[in-house]
């Protein structure tokens, strides 16, 4: 990085402070620092979504998986398109619920403090993992921007006259992640914690645009790169860089779902992906915020929750067309070889560094953006969740908004703090986000059930968490340790069939220049290990890094080898064999330039990780789970997270105690209520609904059985027509992009 990089990003930060500063000004209740004093507009609110709801890992993710995979890898982020119509109506709940924690939620609906505890614990632990996860996804990235992946730190001798204390000097080395953390951590607590919602909204309204610019910035530098250096950049133009850029890659990295040699995202599993988004969104707690609990109209509410998020569909497929561009360009590198994640800070140090104007410091405060936008957000949910339905429901009562203002600042310097802390203790993406996907099935029951009918109970609703709790994470989590035998049980050591496909097909030039990245990093291996054991050993055998890759060239035939199977059926983690592996060979099929072989384990098999307790229910239904691959594997993962815990809430529900009349009269009366922008004409409003709780039952669509669904206004309809239609949309934008330069 050159001194104007510095000068940008030391620009940025200090522009995020003086905002929280100026934001604390007006910070009196605790209405105005959790939720901003809901006076927030549409523009307010879309970037507020938009900023909340793009993590600095997303573009990290998608990177990774496109520059793996190709095209497909979008999917990585783009499985959450689908939700979106919902969040048309799901918008209006969160401004109507006039709560600040959806904890209050719970509390009010289930009149259970318990309940409201209970989901303060898991929304903490949730925006905890977020907040890792963003930490994390700022240490991998930004390091190649930086151009070092360590950073000295050193404490000097001081030798005081005529003072007593020992002198001492120190030295150390440490990852740049554990400098750039800590200062991520540092700036979202001062403009965070002293001018909460508001100041968190402004500057998610600023740190949106520099995400925009971070999804496009690279596709120009791009596009000119691979005209320098593979046409003519006198007579071409940029359109010729995409041109280039299919030339450089192999064409089925331009497929939308799976490439014909198999792949991570088949058309099953990204809807069973989507329907589990569609059911847990709702139950994300900064939702109640950016969702459209801080918003001064319903109308602003749907609007800004729906656009923000529909610019971060638009912001993925940037994503990912830089990085098939960078795939084009720079496929030889041996620093995105070695790790993936990395993709990004390496394009923008070697296509934006020699510019030298400054733009390797902005692409740094992007990546910064796309962090802080969100944890701001997280920081304060979870301190209004601590504060409200821990500190205010059961230790004082009676404590004055200052009093809550004090320690939801005190809650969000801890909040912050422990996220870093989580980040730098687990430093692996994926499995965070794997625990980020399928923690919010605790609640989705219990929310979706009693917002549509009157008969969900309290009682149901802590038996389906419970139940949720103990079938897809404690038991199969404690199970493998109560009975250690279970690991080697041959019924449930069984994997699937490993299959082997081989395509002959001739090299493109990005496949050409992937095998001088393989052999340089083959290289840089063996060069590190030898440094690492000595001198002595320069002439030591290599055989444990394999041979090395051999050359090859544009259009020569070469064989992709596609592995895949051999994944354990019953365990979620992975199986070794006890003693020498052995492989049986089931079947063997060659059609055309492709062989396909079947293999299956043929040795004893010992299971790790944690027990997959719901597919003891496939093995009841006798379902051949051998013949079926990693992606229906992971498929069949989800019917039970998605159906059990609703099956669980209905019947519970059925066969507990009602809840109390009344209660349920004001909760859906409130709901039903639309909001006034003007808070004193909406308190009358509410007033009356309360004298007169039947006021809108000529609405209900099902007036039978305790049912509260509800005649769909036009607005409603239009809306969650339209929005279906911008994500299919959307989706052509992606494969018209593709086609770009064919």
């Amino acid at each position: 990085m050159q001194r104007l990089d510095y000068v940008v990003l030391i620009g940025y930060f200090a522009a995020m402070a003086v905002i929280g500063l100026l934001a604390m000004l007006k910070v009196k209740r605790q209405e105005d620092f959790f939720m901003g004093g809901r006076g927030f507009g549409k523009i307010m609110q879309t970037f507020a979504a938009f900023g909340a709801g793009t993590g600095s890992y997303e573009p990290v993710t998608v990177g990774r998986t496109t520059f793996i995979s190709g095209l497909s890898g979008i999917w990585s982020v783009l499985l959450w398109l689908f939700a979106t119509p919902f969040y048309w109506i799901a918008a209006v709940w969160f401004r109507r619920m006039r709560h600040l924690t959806l904890g209050d939620w719970f509390v009010e609906r289930y009149q259970s403090r318990g309940l409201g505890l209970a989901y303060a614990c898991f929304g903490t632990a949730l925006m905890m993992c977020l907040l890792g996860l963003g930490f994390s996804a700022i240490g991998k990235v930004c390091a190649p921007l930086l151009d070092t992946k360590t950073f000295d730190l050193a404490w000097p001798n001081l030798a005081w006259p005529n003072l007593a204390w020992p002198n001492f000097a120190w030295e150390a080395t440490v990852g740049i992640e554990y400098v750039l953390v800590p200062l991520a951590a540092l700036i979202v607590m001062i403009y965070g914690v002293l001018g909460g919602l508001r100041a968190a909204y402004w500057t998610d309204l600023i740190q949106g645009v520099f995400i925009i610019i971070l999804s496009v910035l690279l596709i120009p530098a791009g596009l000119n790169a691979l005209v320098v250096k593979y046409g003519d950049p006198a007579s071409m133009t940029l359109m010729d860089g995409f041109r280039i850029m299919h030339q450089q890659v192999p064409a089925d990295f331009f497929y939308l779902t799976n490439t014909p040699q198999g792949g991570q995202f088949p058309l099953h599993y990204i809807v069973a992906i989507m329907l589990l988004n569609i059911s847990g969104a709702v139950v994300y707690p900064h939702m109640i915020a950016v969702g459209g609990g801080s918003a001064k109209s319903e109308t602003s509410a749907r609007m800004g929750l729906v656009i923000g998020s529909l610019l971060k569909r638009l912001c993925t497929i940037g994503w990912a067309l830089t990085t098939l561009i960078i795939l084009a360009y720079m496929a030889n590198s041996v620093e995105i070889a070695e790790d993936p994640d990395s993709v990004w800070g390496v394009a923008a140090r070697e296509l934006l560094g020699p510019m030298q104007l400054g733009l390797v410091g902005l692409m740094l405060a992007c990546l910064m953006a796309a962090l802080m936008s969100s944890a701001d957000c997280y920081m304060l949910i979870v301190s209004a969740l601590v504060v409200r339905n821990g500190y205010a429901a059961y230790i004082n009562p009676q404590a004055s908004d200052r009093t809550c203002l004090r320690l939801g600042r005190m809650v969000g310097v801890l909040v912050i703090a422990g996220g870093a802390a989580l980040s730098l203790w687990w430093y692996d993406i994926f499995e965070q986000l794997k625990i980020v996907w399928e923690m919010p099935i605790l609640f989705a029951a219990p929310f979706w059930i009693g917002m549509y009918w009157r008969r969900a109970t309290p009682l149901a609703a802590w038996g389906t968490v419970t139940f949720s709790l103990l079938a897809f994470f404690v038991i199969p989590a404690v199970l493998p340790q109560a009975m250690p035998s279970l690991a080697n049980d041959a019924r449930y050591t069984a994997t699937n069939e490993m299959v082997t496909t081989i395509v002959t097909r001739p090299a493109a030039p990005a496949d050409v220049a992937r095998r001088e990245a393989a052999i340089g990093l083959w290289h840089k291996k063996v060069r590190d290990w030898v440094k690492e054991i000595g001198p002595q050993y320069e002439g030591a055998d290599v055989d444990m890094f394999g041979p090395m890759p051999e050359p090859i060239q544009v259009d020569q035939s070469i064989k992709d080898r596609f592995i895949t199977g051999g994944k354990p059926i019953y365990w979620k983690g992975q199986v070794k064999s006890i003693g020498p592996e052995k492989r049986r060979e089931i079947d063997r099929q060659v059609h055309g330039n492709t062989v396909q072989i079947r293999e299956t384990y043929d040795c004893p098999l010992q299971g790790q990780g944690s027990f997959q307790l719901d597919f003891l229910i496939y093995d009841f239904l006798d379902v051949d789970l051998a013949k079926m691959d990693n992606a229906t594997l992971e498929t069949l993962r989800l019917p039970t997270r998605l159906v059990l815990p609703f099956l669980v809430m209905i019947v519970l529900s059925l066969v507990t105690p009602r809840s109390n009349r009344e209660a349920l009269d004001r909760y859906y009366v409130k709901m039903k209520t639309p909001v006034d922008p003007d808070p004193d004409e909406d308190r009358q409003a509410l007033e009356h609904s309360y004298q007169n709780p039947w006021r809108f039952d000529d609405r209900r669509l099902i007036p039978y059985f305790g049912l509260e669904f509800q005649k769909p206004r036009p607005i409603d309809a239009i809306g969650f027509v339209g929005v279906f239609v911008a994500c299919f949309a959307i989706i052509g934008l992606v494969l018209w992009m593709a086609k770009l330069g064919t």
